[in-house]
């Protein structure tokens, strides 16, 4: 009973979603097939950890949420984790994260190919990391040959820079001075961006 609570909590503490019963039940009946568990042996172990995280000595409780469980930060203490969070996503992007960001602004929008040519330099990396902190999304294909992705800025990237609209960019040189060693010459303004912005 113990080990079975303690592999509900993992899975649901680790899962970015929602996990449903059913998905607890198919992860662990795979795991032992000899000894199927059933859902209502699942349910009344998740209602125990329910009742365990309502306790005054955790910071976070376990709720259900549509279909599924997931773990959550608990009202008291939600202030300081926001905060927290804002504070990570406001740091400082490395320069060439911050190179291929300043490229994506004022050309959106533009593919992945396009940047890496201004660049000189492959993107791969730094692309990755300005979608993982949700600067920069996917806006549709190319009609280019190969139909590729287009970049272009999000909401998150006006808010981490203080601006409310892509028309409140600062010249390339500005926006880079610090970080920058190409020239703003490098990347002028793309025509496009002002359907980038209605869209």
């Amino acid at each position: 009973m113990e080990d079975l609570q303690r592999q509900l909590e993992a899975m649901i503490f680790v899962a970015v979603e929602p996990i449903s019963i059913e998905e607890l039940e198919a992860t662990l009946n795979e795991l032992d097939e000899e000894n199927t568990i059933g859902k209502k042996e699942i349910e009344e172990n998740i209602d125990s950890l329910i009742k365990k995280y309502k306790s005054k000595s955790h910071s976070f409780e376990l709720v259900k949420n549509g279909e599924g469980y997931n773990f959550l930060t608990k009202k008291k203490y939600r202030e300081v984790v926001n905060l927290m969070l804002k504070n990570r996503s406001r740091r400082r992007l490395s320069k060439s994260a911050l190179e291929t960001l300043s490229i994506v602004a004022y050309r959106q929008p533009i593919t992945k190919g396009e940047i890496e040519k201004i660049r000189g330099v492959g993107s791969d990396y730094a692309m990755k990391k300005l979608l993982q902190r949700e600067l920069v999304k996917m806006k549709g294909k190319s009609d280019a040959i190969g139909r590729p992705m287009l970049y272009g800025t999000t909401d998150k990237f006006l808010e981490y820079f203080g601006i409310s609209s892509l028309k409140d960019l600062p010249s390339p040189k500005e926006f880079s001075e610090e970080d920058l060693s190409d020239g703003p010459d490098d990347f002028p303004p793309n025509p496009e961006i002002k359907k980038a912005e209605n869209s």
